[in-house]
């Protein structure tokens, strides 16, 4: 099964959330180029709860929304990021990249 743009896996064609995964690891294990998520926090969320997320690039814009989906849920397993690159724009837009590393340590 390959991933494109224009195909969207689901549970009667693929067979099951498993082969999205499969074909997710297959695709990432290739040297060339990236897989990126834009607009779907569902998908990304799955995509980090399997483990299958190397890297999170978030854009934060200067506007307070009073209403949305977000982007991680109230209750889900916590995993602890790494900063490894950090921007901000002259009209105050920032950058930052992330990198899960596993389980958070918390001080006791």
């Amino acid at each position: 099964m390959q991933l494109t743009q224009r195909q969207r896996p689901s549970r009667t064609s693929s067979g099951g959330p498993g082969d999205v995964a499969a074909a997710a690891r297959e695709l990432k294990a290739k040297p060339a180029g990236e897989l990126q998520v834009h607009g779907s926090g569902s998908l990304v969320r799955w995509l980090f709860d399997h483990q299958l997320v190397d890297e999170i690039i978030l854009l934060t814009c200067p506007v307070v929304v009073g209403q949305g989906t977000r982007l991680f849920p109230d209750a889900g397993p916590d995993t602890a990021l790494d900063l490894v690159d950090s921007r901000a724009t002259p009209k105050g837009v920032t950058l930052q990249v992330y990198r899960p590393i596993g389980r958070p340590q918390y001080a006791t």
